[in-house]
């Protein structure tokens, strides 16, 4: 498709992108900016062509019906000049809107009762004066000549390099106390580690002892009914020597 001609499916497209962009609060140039994407055209030369076709399908509504485009949502605004005292009333009442937690386009679609484009019109106004009170604040400051910079005696030299020879010495004693503090806490830990540890030991040895009294005992025991034992088994083969019967 050569780029000058305009087929009726891109005529359509483009007068929904303006329909879906003003339901959004959206300025008409983004809707420019969309067609002249995906069809491969200048912004400005879609611009140009929105609006005077908005002029032929207004003379001709039965091709706007064959396209169904709904020319009410298509009707342009005269622009209507304010005067200065009208100007100013109304950038009050945006500073207004703006003091009670507004934004500006929130301020100025209010006060344009959801027009988009005079909401544009209302921002652009809006910050137009914001820049003209800016630059007659400038105006008004009073401009003081700086100080020439004074050269430094000896003594003040002096006085800056003890200042920063003590905050080199309090920085290092922080520092050293820090790691002073730390290595602290660390040996406290491993202090307390070495008790709990020593206090298990303890209770094994303990433990040990404990049982090695008790095999003691039983080794006692034993050796005791080896003796008798021993003497049983002596007395039974000495009467048996002496011919005695054994039982």
């Amino acid at each position: 498709m050569k780029k000058g001609l305009w087929r009726d499916e891109e005529v359509k497209s483009l007068f929904q992108y303006v329909e879906e962009v003003k339901r959004s609060n959206e300025p008409l140039k983004n809707a420019f900016m969309l067609h002249a994407k995906k069809f491969g055209r200048k912004p400005n030369s879609v611009r140009n062509y929105y609006y005077h076709e908005v002029d032929n399908l207004t003379d001709d509504l039965v091709r706007a019906k064959k396209l169904k485009i709904d020319m009410k949502n298509h009707e342009k605004n005269e622009i209507n000049y304010f005067s200065e005292n009208e100007e100013l009333e109304l950038m009050k009442k945006i500073e207004n809107l703006v003091k009670e937690g507004n934004s500006v386009r929130k301020a100025c679609l209010t006060l344009s009762g959801g027009d988009v484009d005079k909401m544009l019109r209302y921002q652009n106004k809006y910050r137009n004066y914001l820049t003209k009170k800016k630059d007659n604040d400038k105006s008004n400051i009073i401009k003081f000549t700086k100080k020439k910079t004074e050269i430094l005696t000896e003594s003040d030299i002096n006085s800056l390099f003890m200042g920063l020879v003590r905050l080199v010495k309090r920085t290092a004693v922080e520092e050293l106390a820090g790691k002073m503090k730390e290595e602290r806490e660390s040996s406290n830990y491993l202090l307390r580690k070495a008790l709990v540890d020593l206090n298990k030991k303890d209770k094994e040895i303990k433990q040990l002892k404990a049982d090695f009294i008790n095999l003691k005992m039983e080794n006692s025991k034993l050796m005791q009914n080896m003796i008798k034992l021993k003497c049983d088994k002596a007395s039974k083969l000495t009467k048996a020597f002496n011919g005695e019967t054994m039982t």
